[in-house]
């Protein structure tokens, strides 16, 4: 199917809340990488979201290069035309952006997809992230609300983090825990007062409630999933909404339990990011076919190998279906399996 319009990107988003699910946005740096979303997706029967960082983008464009509003440009160009292969609907998301990687990221992006929609297009990425959680709160809800009017004029979708995402991603590092890992209702409440709640533009939240970047073994990390629905049902309170005014984005899940992720999307999460682990799916295929086939994708002892087993296509497979695997399984997780529109 090809790429999803903005309307649709924003049913998804709908459907998902309504339908008590949420979507997998996996991250992406390579071409494997987004074929192997694809293949995982579609066997899943699940619609999804890939999104790329700025060291992702960076990688895009090369890593001698670095151009990394160009590298995310190609990575939505390379989506758009893959999916129309798969029977499915995708959207393309910009993840973590700092502030100091605005300049070079966010707002090319933003002003590409301006002149892209004044000349009758569709904007080239359906939302993007500003990761306000290294600076103030009242500047973060700030660059927020200077940005939104820009992305309902181009009909995308913000998110923005309120709170701190421990651990680290693509440079974006928060060392320790404190009190900023858990988002507090007035956090929230400051962001609607000056954000609202839809009529200045769509955004979705990424809370925090001990979430940490990165992969633990279990018990090192303490999510409070409930805290997500305390929040939910203060702000209700507060600006007289119905149930569930937010919509919510899980970062940092790697490692969480079964519970824990049914706990989050029941309060509201419709978009969880997942990077490590599927990482890890593809290089752990990697290493594993290199052992196996040690013998043939080097040439021990002068023998010449075996082309057809150091052929990059011939790894590059398994490691693709490999974190398809994995992308399944977070469908599975999240109750996205076989919820796809087509």
């Amino acid at each position: 199917m090809p790429l999803a319009t903005p309307d649709q990107y924003a049913d998804m988003l709908t459907r998902a809340k309504t339908g008590g699910f949420a979507y997998p946005a996996i991250n992406v740096a390579s071409s494997q990488s987004i074929n192997a979303v694809l293949q995982g997706l579609t066997e899943a029967g699940s619609d999804g979201i890939l999104q790329v960082t700025t060291g992702g983008a960076d990688y895009f464009a090369g890593h001698t290069v670095k151009a990394r509003a160009t590298g995310a440009i190609a990575m939505a160009r390379y989506v758009a035309e893959v999916a129309k292969s798969y029977p499915i609907t995708v959207a393309v998301h910009t993840d973590h952006c700092p502030k100091d990687a605005l300049p070079s990221f966010l707002l090319p992006l933003l002003e590409a997809s301006e002149e892209q929609v004044k000349n009758g297009g569709e904007p080239i990425f359906q939302s993007h992230m500003w990761d306000g959680s290294a600076v103030p709160l009242a500047e973060n809800i700030e660059i927020a609300r200077e940005l939104l009017p820009r992305m309902k004029a181009i009909n995308s979708i913000l998110e923005v983090e309120i709170g701190v995402v421990g651990g680290e991603e693509d440079g974006v590092q928060h060392e320790g825990s404190n009190d900023a890992l858990y988002t507090t209702t007035g956090d929230v409440a400051q962001a609607v007062e000056a954000l609202g709640l839809g009529e200045n533009g769509r955004w979705i939240a990424a809370l925090t409630f001990g979430n940490v970047h990165g992969v633990y073994k279990p018990g090192n990390v303490k999510l409070r999933p409930e805290l997500l629905g305390e929040i939910q049902e203060g702000i209700a309170a507060q600006f007289g909404t119905g149930a569930k005014p937010l919509d919510l984005v899980f970062h940092g899940g790697s490692g969480s339990t079964d519970e824990e992720i049914a706990l989050a999307v029941a309060n509201g999460v419709v978009k969880m990011n997942i990077d490590t682990d599927t990482q890890y799916a593809f290089t752990r295929a990697v290493a594993g076919y290199m052992f196996s086939n040690y013998d043939g994708v080097l040439k021990v002892d002068g023998e010449v190998g075996n082309k057809k087993q150091y052929d990059p296509r011939a790894w590059g497979k398994v490691a693709e279906s490999a974190m398809a695997a994995r992308v399944l399984e977070a469908t599975k997780q999240l109750g996205s399996f076989g919820k796809s529109q087509g």
